[in-house]
């Protein structure tokens, strides 16, 4: 039977706005993918991020320098072989994960090697602000029990004093998103050590983290724009002590879960991460968060709305995915 595949932007508001070191936006806007085939379909949704080069537009049109290949039959594997790592190669991959559980009535989890998946506890993310204004968020915020604080240079101390004042029992992850400098590492580094941080996450840019590899810490470091696939992890030696994994990045779950495999063999802790999408970008994600020491799947609690039916959050506790939904 022959696949029909059909590709599409979509917007979902953001609830207020989504403010990090490089700018603010108040929707995400994704690419969603899907492969029919008689009855069936399989979905994937990925998440252009213009750190990376990319646009809805930019990411349609690989989608469609495939689309010959995906309906004449291409799989994962050649897939891998006709686009790079990136948001247009994660949404065909994920689609393509779909639609061969639809197709077996294996669920994608088992294909993947898991018996079943656990639930997880992802952190929460607060937009950088004023120091004022992250202490009311955080404040807000204070019950849940992960907490990631988006950072941006310039008066980063003082923001993280904030948010232990109005959190004071929620474990910290910091994202400075190569907001820091290597004239401000140290300084911001023992910031993050008085507020109990418990990793910081990209705190110099990627091609100038080199100071990383010569100064003490006391909190972890963890590699996000400084990494993106396999062929990423040997330059984090040193460097690093853990690695975002995100689908966006990595091209796909095929590819993400053995990142994560080869990760954790190198000794890195694993961070299952996300670009702010909805549940369907997050849900194949959901399977890297089983290798995860750290998870960061909160894409749609930072959504006004969400698609329908989308994953179940109980608070910061991130629910499999059902049928319905992916895989």
């Amino acid at each position: 039977m022959s696949v029909e595949l059909v590709a599409a932007p979509e917007a979902f508001p953001i609830a207020g706005r989504f403010v990090i070191s490089r700018g603010a936006k108040t929707q995400a806007v994704v690419v969603t993918a899907t492969l029919r085939e008689g009855m069936r379909a399989g979905r994937g949704e990925c998440v252009p991020y213009a750190r990376y080069g990319e646009s809805p537009e930019s990411v349609l049109a690989q989608i469609e320098s495939v689309r010959a290949a995906i309906e004449a039959g291409a799989d994962r594997a050649a897939l891998a072989a006709l686009l790079p790592p990136g948001a247009a190669r994660n949404a065909l991959d994920c689609a393509l994960w779909d639609l061969e559980a639809k197709r077996s009535g294996v669920p994608a989890h088992e294909s993947a090697g898991f018996a079943a998946l656990r639930p997880l506890v992802t952190a929460y993310t607060l937009s950088v602000g004023s120091p004022e204004d992250m202490f009311a968020a955080a404040q807000k915020a204070a019950e849940r029990p992960l907490l990631k604080i988006k950072l941006a240079g310039a008066g980063d101390p003082e923001r993280l004093a904030a948010v232990r004042a109005g959190a004071p029992k929620a474990r910290l992850i910091v994202d400075a998103n190569e907001a820091w400098r290597a004239d401000n590492l140290a300084e911001n580094l023992a910031a993050c050590a008085r507020a109990g941080v418990a990793l910081i996450e990209q705190p110099l840019p990627a091609g100038a983290d080199e100071a990383l590899a010569s100064i003490a810490r006391s909190v972890p470091i963890c590699a996000d724009e400084s990494a993106h696939d396999r062929k990423s992890l040997p330059a984090l030696k040193g460097r690093y002590d853990a690695v975002n994994i995100k689908l966006d990045k990595t091209g796909g779950l095929t590819e993400a879960l053995a990142m994560a495999r080869e990760a954790s063999a190198m000794g890195l802790m694993i961070m299952a991460g996300c670009m702010v999408g909805a549940s369907l970008a997050m849900a194949p994600a959901v399977l890297v968060g089983q290798y995860a020491d750290f998870v960061d799947l909160d894409g749609p609690l930072l959504l006004a709305r969400d698609r329908e039916p989308g994953l179940v959050y109980e608070g910061s506790t991130l629910f499999p995915p059902r049928p319905e939904l992916w895989g």
